[in-house]
């Protein structure tokens, strides 16, 4: 499209003095256009394309006069935009223009558009041009205004019709229709067998298993391993299954005397428990206690945290001897220059008690049982207790309050942090939604669709295409990729996506590539679904096929929508009603609820 100044001057104001014109003009005098009332639908480039004839009379202008036809972009009576003119000379004018040229050194403006023509005869002349439509076009018409010239001075003769734009396509509101859907879980009651882990960094006499409480930090360090305990003894939904406490010893001095001192240091603090914590006997047997070599590992990698030269050496033999105890590479490190250094800097004073325990937490089976335990005890849910809770809350905030209470324990929930974008999203808090979604690893496919919604309310529909592409085998998201191919007019491959869908928006994109057949056997299936954007469906269809009743019984359904209504007044498949005055009446403006009509 070609929109130029120098000719946009010249038919300023003609537009209104034309369809004045239009009722005087002679009918046999009246150009023509074929195909006659084409009806253009905008492609991915947001463009129509017209490729036309104009058929122009023998006496459509005079033989002293240029013919000059521009055709305009129109929305109801706002001129969008022109294209390339059509500039016919007649000879006489021709002559009469040329000498305007060489003796006073006139500029014609439209030159470059310029053909000869033969007044004596009919024209027909082919018309090619690319139109490009703005994306929140919903109606258009492309009117050729129709004006003569002789020699300077315009006149008005017609209006030409040159095509009529149908966007059914612009009904789809993207943001309004994907299916953002939160996942509902399967419940399924599992054995929730916990465990917790610790150490405890004790201090002890050379060669000596007792603990001491005088000594460092070891009071503290025991009292840590106690409180746990208790916590799991004291917990009426908890019950103890195993405690195992593991002792260590330093790497130095005879393997065999390690394992039996570490081993002694276990039991002493096995000890120690059962005096302060209430045991029943059967849970005082499933204690077990045992060593474990710390090796020279730790000692190797304080040594290279500190940079010590002789570190390399260290880790030489240790790797060189990894397969056998400790003994043999104590034997090749006492030689090293730097072993004295390592007895007074790497091998530490305190010995660690290492401890587990295992515990079943109790199972919460009925939703009464779960939405009263929830109240007071969320951290004994697992999972999917707590998604099953999710599932009973029935307002959004209380769902949205599960959801950040399952992403506290458990922040890896996919389910969870799924479900909480999904609410975020329809809350408008985008910037949430992808945090919440961000803090989770791996996405699932539904995660992948709900980070594509994101990209959409963000109005960034190619990464959203993108990202939906490589997860079509999800049918949301299918869908979700459908309209988004749609909107951007790229509507076989939308139609091809909706394969299989049967509500309102895939009516709309089976009108948009012309399957009007497709689109009325969907709405016959929507019988339940007197929505006014149905109702608007139904009358293009209806238009389609020129059930004149069928189109005004669902127009008046649909007028019910402001919107609607006067979209309606320049529907392109609305045409061949717009004169009549039962069309008019369902357009006229309504007064405003309480207000009374003019």
């Amino acid at each position: 499209m070609n929109t130029k100044k120098t000719y946009n001057l010249l038919l300023a104001g003609v537009l209104p003095v034309v369809m004045l014109g239009c009722a005087a003009s002679h009918e046999g005098h009246r150009l023509s256009v074929a195909p006659e009332a084409a009806v253009l639908m905008p492609d991915s480039t947001h463009s129509v394309k017209l490729d036309l004839t104009v058929r122009v009379p023998e006496k459509a202008f005079s033989r002293r006069s240029r013919l000059i036809v521009v055709p305009q972009l129109m929305s109801g009576d706002s001129l969008i935009a022109e294209c390339t003119p059509l500039v016919l000379d007649a000879p006489v004018y021709a002559r009469k223009l040329q000498r305007r040229k060489d003796l006073e050194g006139y500029t014609d403006s439209l030159s470059s558009y310029a053909r000869p023509a033969y007044t004596g005869k009919t024209m027909e002349i082919p018309y090619r041009e690319t139109v490009a439509v703005p994306d929140s076009l919903n109606d258009g018409r492309i009117l050729a205004v129709v004006t003569t010239d002789g020699c300077g001075i315009c006149s008005a003769v017609d209006t030409l019709v040159m095509a009529d734009i149908s966007n059914p396509v612009t009904l789809i509101e993207p943001k309004a229709a994907l299916k953002v859907d939160w996942i509902v879980p399967e419940f399924v009651v599992r054995p929730k067998i916990m465990q917790a882990r610790g150490e405890a960094r004790l201090q002890f006499a050379i060669n000596s298993s007792e603990i001491r409480m005088d000594l460092a930090n070891n009071k503290a360090e025991m009292g840590q391993m106690l409180d746990k305990l208790k916590q799991i003894v004291g917990d009426t939904l908890a019950t103890l299954n195993s405690v195992s406490i593991m002792g260590m010893s330093s790497v130095d001095g005879p393997y065999a005397l390690n394992s039996r001192l570490a081993k002694g240091r276990a039991e002493s603090a096995r000890k120690w428990l059962f005096a302060n914590v209430n045991l029943s006997q059967t849970q005082q047997h499933i204690f077990s206690v045992g060593s474990r070599p710390e090796g020279w590992e730790p000692v190797l990698q304080a040594m290279t945290a500190d940079g010590h030269p002789d570190s390399l050496q260290v880790k030489e033999i240790v790797k060189k001897y990894s397969g056998q105890n400790d003994d043999v590479a104590e034997k090749y490190i006492r030689r090293l220059p730097c072993w004295n250094d390592i007895k007074k800097k790497y091998l530490a004073g305190d010995r660690k008690v290492e401890y587990v325990y295992t515990y079943t937490l109790k199972s919460f089976t009925t939703d009464a049982e779960m939405l009263a335990m929830y109240q007071t005890r969320p951290d004994a849910f697992n999972e999917d207790e707590l998604l099953r809770v999710s599932t009973l809350k029935e307002t959004r905030e209380e769902k949205e309050d599960v959801y950040r209470t399952i992403l506290h324990y458990f922040p890896q929930s996919k389910t969870a942090a799924n479900n909480l974008a999904v609410i975020l999203l329809g809350n408008g808090n985008s910037e949430q939604a992808e945090a919440v979604l961000e803090s989770v690893d791996e996405y699932s496919p539904e995660m992948l669709n709900t980070r594509a919604a994101l990209y959409v309310y963000r109005n960034d529909s190619e990464r959203a295409i993108e990202l939906l592409r490589s997860n079509v085998e999800l049918p949301q998201a299918r869908y979700n990729l459908a309209l988004l191919e749609a909107q951007q007019r790229r509507l076989d491959e939308a139609w091809r996506l909706m394969d299989g869908y049967r509500d309102v928006n895939s009516a709309i994109v089976a009108l948009s590539v012309n399957r009007n057949e497709e689109a009325a056997s969907i709405m016959d299936g929507l019988k339940d679904d007197d929505s006014a954007l149905a109702s608007y469906v139904r009358a293009l269809i209806a238009a389609r096929s020129r059930d004149t009743e069928a189109f005004y019984t669902s127009l008046e359904k649909a007028c019910s929508d402001e919107n609607l209504r006067r979209r309606a007044a320049g529907e392109a498949d609305f045409r061949p009603w717009q004169n009549e005055s039962r069309f008019r009446q369902l357009l006229e403006e309504r007064p405003e609820e309480g207000g009374e009509a003019l």
